[in-house]
């Protein structure tokens, strides 16, 4: 068996004597650890074996300190107080330090990124850590967070990264096999779609009927992700729409064409929005990446 350090009595018998003794009250102590008055006593009674004194006085209707459990107790909550303080020091250091950025697959590999490798270049002693989902936002215990939706109904202060244009895209040799001259040719060719109903994402159906096209499509590949359905189009799979400023590097770099040259904009926007209004370095990067996205007229903050 281990030896405790500094020849410390059960960290259990110390609590449950700790909460004891401030209701003055097994009951009641019981209640807060949620355990039974009978657990109670019996660490409270190993805790009286060990020390070699009595603790507590039990009396018919209740109990009551005794002048060694009331020095216990005040010893106790020095102690106690000691540690809350020092935690509280490293949660501070680390809030100082970190910051953390939430945000869906897609926009984590396409867009933020590569700009974060640009932002550690410039700010290395600033750690941002990635918190990647797919399955809504939870925002509670993040810095930031990047959204696409409505920034008219966006309250607090967010920053407005890119308002999209939306175009059909495709491989190179898909393009080359499939001459599109028109949105009503999009009928005869796979189309990749998105599933992703709860992400306000414009769909094929969005995409033609803007453009004037209402008639059937194919709808032969269907994924509920968007980083796997611009791969599938890489592959030669089919078409896939293409926010512009998600798709930028893809099309650079030639991996994927425009199938058509008509685009359509985006009813919703690309948005940062900054939940810890306190810590510099969050301020920091959310600043950056406002910058990093250029001007954002319809931005706050």
């Amino acid at each position: 068996m281990l030896n405790r350090p500094y020849n410390l009595p059960p960290a259990g018998s110390l609590i449950s004597f700790e909460a004891a003794a401030r209701h003055v009250s097994f009951k009641a102590a019981a209640e807060e650890l949620n355990v039974t008055p009978a657990a109670i006593s019996h660490q409270v009674k190993a805790l009286e074996s060990e020390l070699q004194c009595a603790l507590f006085l039990r009396h018919h209707r209740g109990v009551e300190l005794t002048e060694s459990g009331a020095y216990l107790l005040v010893a106790l909550q020095r102690g106690f107080e000691g540690i809350s303080e020092a935690l509280s020091q490293l949660r501070r250091q680390y809030d100082q330090k970190g910051v953390t950025i939430r945000s869906t697959t897609a926009v984590s590999s396409l867009w933020l990124t590569p700009r974060l490798a640009q932002f550690w270049k410039r700010y290395g002693h600033v750690s941002v850590t990635q918190v990647v989902t797919d399955h809504g936002l939870d925002t509670s215990n993040c810095d930031l967070s990047i959204h696409y939706g409505d920034t008219s109904r966006e309250t607090g202060v967010f920053k407005t990264l890119f308002h999209d244009s939306i175009m059909a895209l495709c491989s190179p040799r898909f393009a080359r096999q499939n001459a599109i001259k028109q949105v009503d040719d999009i009928a005869r060719v796979p189309l990749i779609h998105l599933d992703a109903p709860d992400t306000g994402w414009a769909d094929w159906r969005t995409w033609t009927r803007e453009l004037g096209y209402d008639g059937p499509l194919n709808s032969a590949h269907r994924v509920n992700n968007y980083t796997i359905a611009l791969q599938a189009a890489q592959d030669d799979m089919g078409a896939v729409l293409g926010w512009e400023g998600l798709t930028t590097d893809l099309i650079t770099s030639g991996k994927l064409v425009k199938l058509l040259p008509l685009t359509i904009s985006s009813q919703q926007d690309f948005y940062v929005k900054l939940h810890n209004t306190s810590s510099e370095r969050a301020k920091l990067v959310f600043k950056w990446l406002g910058e990093a996205a250029g001007p954002s007229p319809h931005g706050q903050g």
